[in-house]
């Protein structure tokens, strides 16, 4: 079956296999690394179907030139009765062309094995943990988390697509002083609830009406009883339970993009176990934590009230960065990379890989984080793989200018609010459209657009075409004679037949943009195919008096169809079956 599934792979085992029997031969000598040895589409279709360097990465080793190399592999694969041709180009690099069955082989692999078709084993079981979202809970979900909860996710469906095994999991900074803030604010909507002209909002608390529910439920659980009651009387109660609200509305949100978390970690619970002081004290016995002195800001006189104070700092220098890092506040308090080492080191503890997906605003902190954890899984027996991937912002444009709204959440427009004007399938692959790290206009008139400037609308309009199709067919998808299929359907065929390895590829890469690129190259393929039928009726799919090659074309529509809805599921967005 995996040969079935993935084809490039094959080839690869094949290519293998010749090399083994170059070895045999002695042409090659013995155990010489292939690592590096690739065999992928060549950049020009014109050139092949498949390329492999074996020869320029093997030939100094074999005592040879690549040239003469590629002909001693050639000599081999011609052999082989998939492989119609075989040609060296360049200084060495040998491109093959594919029988016309081997393509319908795959065509069928694609119908047979249908939804499970790119699956992959590359992952192993392994577990990764892929950290994302995990805004402060201090209000509703707004746009400057979405471009990120949406990577993560697809991401984490990459990851299980590949043989993974994910976590999803979600930090709650909820022992911050933005919390007190959140329970003061709550406390303010709660004497609102119990009729007090409450004004305006004050500098420094959240203006947004989100709060009000939760005064409102505090008044309706608790009465008068803490309206003039001194703050320390309620503010831990106050707190815990405008997290709470909080934290409810952020999974809602989620939930209407079709984000579910596995584990919500709290910032105040592993404070509470006491994690970071035994962080500290390993990073102290390894002698990466010190006492010491920060130095002045650079660049600029210190500020009035700068005063040279000793802290706990982690060598964070020996890593790369400018200056040492502190992990506690002069005040005692853990700074938020102090609690964020111990919050890797408990992700640590029940995975064997780490991703964060942060803001681009955090890329300064990503190296100390990065030499941090390398130094705390070291600790625990264990080297773990750790990447951050950072993610741009989004900018909400709206005939041409940008765009705001939603007085609910007070200045920034909601999560909730896009997916309520555009859909949850149109936010998520759009936001796919481009790598993470390069700005994004979200333009509301462009995402709606029916027209192929619109990446989503021109990808669910290919699926939508498919279907259609089918369903008006009148005759039933078959491979019975898929003889019959032509160049032009074979080059659909070879185009999705890319999509085992992309997926191999993006989640190697841990790039899931890579699937949305690959899907709207399909897409573009299959309009071109039906629009040749607009010129020539003969190319058209369903062919009156003609059964056979219309149960064969609709063979392959339907199995193009089949490969979008795969790469879709991936990345959380459905496939439409109308338009």
């Amino acid at each position: 079956m995996a040969d079935m599934q993935t084809l490039h792979a094959a080839f690869a085992a094949r290519i293998d296999a010749v090399l083994n029997a170059l070895e045999t031969e002695g042409v090659l000598p013995a155990n010489v690394s292939r690592a590096n040895v690739t065999v992928e589409p060549p950049r020009d279709p014109s050139h092949g179907d498949l390329a492999t360097n074996a020869a320029m990465v093997l030939a100094k080793q074999a005592g040879t030139n690549p040239r003469a190399l590629a002909e001693k592999i050639i000599a081999h694969l011609e052999r082989d009765p998939d492989i119609v041709g075989a040609e060296i180009a360049g200084p060495g690099f040998i491109n093959l062309r594919l029988s016309d069955e081997t393509w319908r082989r795959e065509l069928r692999a694609i119908a047979s094995l249908g939804a499970e078709y790119g699956r992959s084993t590359m992952g192993e079981g392994r577990t990764v943990n892929v950290e994302y979202v995990s805004a402060n809970p201090t209000g509703p979900m707004h746009m400057g988390h979405c471009r990120g909860a949406v990577v993560g996710d697809a991401l984490a469906g990459l990851l299980e697509f590949a043989g993974h095994r994910v976590v999803r999991e979600y930090y709650v900074n909820d022992a911050g002083g933005q919390v007190d803030v959140l329970a003061r604010s709550a406390h303010l909507r709660y004497r609102e609830a119990l009729g007090e002209d409450i004004g305006e909002i004050p500098a420094g608390l959240y203006p947004g009406d989100y709060l009000v529910p939760v005064g409102q439920q505090l008044a309706q659980e608790f009465g008068d009883a803490y309206r003039d009651a001194a703050e320390s009387e309620w503010l831990e109660l106050f707190r815990n339970r405008a997290v709470a609200g909080m934290m409810e509305m952020i999974r809602s949100d989620l939930a209407q993009l079709g984000i579910h978390h596995d584990l919500f970690s709290s910032e105040a619970e592993l404070q509470a176990a006491r994690k970071p002081e035994a962080a500290e004290a390993w990073l102290r016995e390894k002698d990466l934590v010190y006492d010491g002195v920060l130095e002045a800001p650079k660049g600029k006189a210190p500020p009035e009230d700068w005063e040279p104070v000793e802290l706990p700092l982690f060598r964070s220098t020996k890593f790369g960065d400018d200056q040492d890092r502190p992990i506690k506040k002069s005040d005692g308090s853990w700074t938020y990379f102090g609690a964020d080492l111990a919050y890797h080191l408990q992700k640590a503890q029940g995975a064997d890989e780490l991703i964060d997906i942060w803001g681009a605003d955090h890329a300064g902190t990503v190296k100390r984080i990065k030499a941090a954890v390398a130094a705390l899984s070291e600790g625990q027996g264990k080297a773990i793989p750790f990447d951050v991937k950072l993610v741009q912002m989004v900018q909400l444009m709206k005939g041409g200018q940008p765009f705001k709204m939603s007085k609910r959440a007070g200045n920034f427009v909601t999560l909730a609010d896009v997916v309520e004007m555009v859909g949850k399938d149109v936010v998520r692959f759009t936001m796919l459209t481009r790598k993470p790290d390069a700005q994004m206009d979200f333009d509301f008139d462009k995402v709606v657009e029916a027209s192929k400037d619109n990446p989503v609308f021109y990808l669910q309009y290919a699926h939508a075409r498919i279907r259609s199709t089918l369903r008006k067919a009148g005759v039933a998808p078959s491979d019975a004679h898929l003889e019959r299929l032509g160049a032009d359907e074979l080059a659909l065929v070879r185009e999705a037949a890319q999509f085992p390895r992309v997926v191999e590829a993006a989640a190697k890469a841990r790039e899931p943009h890579r699937i949305a690129f690959f899907l709207g190259d399909l897409a573009a393929a299959f309009h071109s195919f039906w629009n040749a039928g607009n010129d020539d009726p003969a190319k058209r799919i369903i062919q009156e008096g003609d059964a056979e090659i219309t149960a064969a074309r609709l063979y392959l529509a339907d199995a193009i169809g089949q490969v979008i809805r795969n790469g879709l599921a991936i990345l959380g967005v459905e496939a439409v079956e109308e338009m």
